[in-house]
């Protein structure tokens, strides 16, 4: 039997009576009590119970985070590589070990279905497990560059760094930042979502278990003022940011004209070419899980399918799949899709959905006003397909983060290529094909940093990196992996002289010593 930690298992026990209970700080190595006076409820979107209240954290105690940081930094920073990897080695193995603690947090605030929520750690875990491999990412360059002369690389990390977190991965994309940050000797402030807080906070007690020293992880809370701290204190040297693109551009903007490195992922449409050659049981199927998995509420889920020739007949196959699937609370047993993160989300979604029938497409799997009997109080939108849109509808320009999917149809593979191609975003594009000929024209042309060939959801694992690029993306280092690494450190380059000349190889002398 797996032993959760003493931090876990006091967690385990309040549980299932956080309504009404407010989610503490982790500053300095402690969980402490904000001093706020203003609070975001959190509510289970499934049931709309409130789960928790989040303080917006107050000047004083942002301050107070970052000085932790700095101060913790100092020492952070001179601990060896070996000593760092320890700590992945151990984190990871933490993660393991209360990896359902974690995932019914997830489904109790964001409304995944608990194997969804699973995964959702998983992909973070296995960030973890990478940095385990830190000691081959830091190692730097040398070269003999003249008689006695050396020049190498030393690479360091940068200081105090910030992360500001999405509702939609509770645990995985904070695990994208601190642990990269923490294995190349960084400090953190983490600012997880506010509408689902409590994954990262399980992380930090995690942290807190396996010896992870007081300030190098901090977490704060908050909205605005949270956001514009982080992106202006001096103290701060990188900002991180997943999240819409509204948010993105500011954080990126911010961070820059406060003289930070900023990465920031943000919005996307992610399309998939079908061509009629395609495997149709493994594309129906492929598709059908990419674009309703997680409620549509993913960065890479797969909104956009263009459907090329005789492929176009297929919709009412994927009508078919999509109402094999359940629409559930994320604990129910046989639960496919849960609810939507909040009632102004699932509003938003709907009025896109809506505007696709007034501009003129067809929506011939409507999920708008589905029914759950046991949570009638859910955010639920059960999937939704739109045929025959166009470019130029709104369902089509703008994110619907919803598990909704616009069909478009194209004659040819060069208009399905010209067609993603003039989309703005360039997340991740795919293609569904059985021919080598036609995948490696599409892998050669299409433009987007991510791209699955008979692959729905083409996320790299950690030993790459995430290469989102277009208007998906800001900044010129992306996330985890080796990318991750760079971003979160800085060469020092030095150049060496030791002449031999200098150096005494005479043998000892037993004559007498004569003076001259």
């Amino acid at each position: 039997m797996k032993t959760l930690s003493r931090h876990t298992q006091l967690f385990q026990r309040t549980l299932h009576k956080r309504a009404m209970s407010t989610t503490q700080l982790f500053i300095n190595g402690e969980f402490i009590e904000s001093q706020a006076t203003e609070h975001i409820e959190v509510r289970n979107p499934a049931t709309q119970e409130i789960v928790t209240r989040v303080p917006k954290t107050t000047q004083h105690e942002l301050d107070e985070a970052a000085r932790s940081a700095s101060h913790a930094f100092r020492e952070w920073r001179k601990t060896s590589v070996l000593s760092r990897q320890r700590k992945m080695l151990d984190l990871q193995h933490a993660i393991r070990t209360n990896m359902d603690v974690l995932a019914e947090s997830i489904v109790n605030e964001q409304g995944k279905v608990l194997g969804d929520a699973r995964g959702d750690v998983m992909r973070g875990l296995q960030v973890v497990e990478d940095m385990a491999n830190i000691t081959h990412y830091m190692q730097g360059s040398k070269l003999e560059v003249s008689s006695d002369m050396d020049t190498y690389t030393v690479r360091e990390p940068l200081g105090v760094v910030a992360g500001i977190c999405p509702f939609n991965f509770p645990a995985m994309i904070p695990l994208w930042m601190f642990p990269v940050a923490l294995a190349t000797g960084n400090t953190c402030i983490l600012k997880p979502s506010e509408r689902d807080p409590g994954a990262a906070m399980i992380l930090a007690r995690l942290c807190a278990d396996i010896g992870i020293p007081r300030g190098v992880l901090n977490i704060v809370h908050g909205a605005h003022e949270t956001v514009n701290f982080l992106t202006s204190d001096a103290r701060i040297r990188a900002v991180s940011f997943v999240g819409g693109d509204k948010a993105g551009k500011y954080i990126y903007e911010r961070s820059a004209q406060h003289g930070k490195r900023c990465q920031a992922n943000l919005g996307a449409k992610n399309h998939a070419i079908v061509l009629a050659d395609a495997d149709k049981e493994h594309t129906l199927n492929a598709i059908a899980g990419a674009a309703f998995g997680a409620a549509g509420q993913r960065c890479m889920a797969l909104s956009v399918v263009v459907l090329v020739g005789e492929a176009q007949l297929w919709v009412k196959d994927l009508v078919a799949r999509a109402q094999q699937l359940r629409v559930d609370g994320g604990l129910e047993p046989q639960a496919d899709i849960g609810p939507m993160i909040s009632p102004e989300a699932l509003r938003r979604a709907e009025q896109l959905v809506q505007s696709a029938h007034d501009e003129g497409a067809q929506i011939v799997l409507d999920g708008r006003g589905i029914k759950v009997a046991k949570y009638p109080n859910g955010n639920f939108l059960g999937p939704t397909v739109i045929d025959n849109a166009k470019p130029h509808m709104q369902c089509y320009r703008t994110e619907i983060f919803g598990p909704v999917l616009t069909c478009i149809h194209a004659d040819s593979l060069d208009e399905a290529l010209e067609l993603v191609n003039a989309n703005a975003y360039g997340n991740g594009a795919s293609v569904f094909t059985r021919s080598g000929a036609c995948a490696r024209r599409f892998e050669s042309e299409v433009e987007a940093g991510q791209i699955g060939i008979n692959v729905p959801i083409p996320v790299p694992l950690p030993m790459f990196s995430f290469t989102g690029n277009k208007a998906s993306f800001l900044g010129d280092t992306n996330f985890y992996g080796r990318s991750g690494v760079n971003f979160y450190t800085q060469l020092k380059t030095v150049t060496s002289l030791w002449r031999k000349q200098d150096a005494s190889h005479r043998q000892a002398s037993v004559h007498m010593p004569t003076i001259h």
